[in-house]
């Protein structure tokens, strides 16, 4: 294998994404190190964030368009969390199949102590307000190509089906 010195200079395409696949790694084992001592996840602590923003209540619907995840998999994380205490299900009657899910006492107080986000902060820092904003200026570009690329993709496959 090559390494990433000529990579940088050979294939500026991949050492890009291998760049930002090393960026997005780091900074979850980051998060994940800051959650441990609250026992749960950076999927879970966003979905208490999301809850909390939301009023403290939101359906699987809502949880699922926030999270950019199908709500059959947001269903099985809220069960989880459920059986860990952070939220509670309610359904607006007995025979109704809407469910809401809630933030509980213990998913609120955990939510407090994580929304601080002290690596996030301090990895950041190092960029400037305009840097961050040019930075997401084109990972948006980039992703906005990668979605159309992948419905392409879809299309293709779906036709061969």
């Amino acid at each position: 294998m090559r390494n990433l010195d000529e990579i940088a200079t050979t294939n500026s395409k991949l050492y890009s994404r291998i760049l930002i696949s090393r960026v997005r790694d780091l900074m979850l084992d980051i998060r994940q190190t800051e959650l441990a001592p609250y026992d749960i996840s950076p999927r879970q602590a966003f979905i208490l964030e999301i809850l909390f923003k939301l009023g403290h209540s939101a359906t699987l619907t809502q949880l699922a368009k926030h999270n950019e995840r199908e709500a059959n998999t947001i269903s099985v994380q809220m069960t989880k969390m459920e059986k860990e205490g952070l939220v509670r299900k309610i359904r607006k009657s007995a025979k109704s199949t809407l469910l809401t899910y809630e933030l509980t006492k213990k998913g609120l107080e955990i939510y407090q102590q994580t929304k601080k986000q002290t690596s996030e902060k301090v990895i950041m820092s190092a960029l400037s307000e305009q840097e961050r904003q040019i930075v997401m200026a084109f990972l948006i570009k980039i992703l906005t190509k990668a979605e159309k690329y992948r419905e392409v993709q879809l299309e293709k496959y779906r036709s061969l089906r």
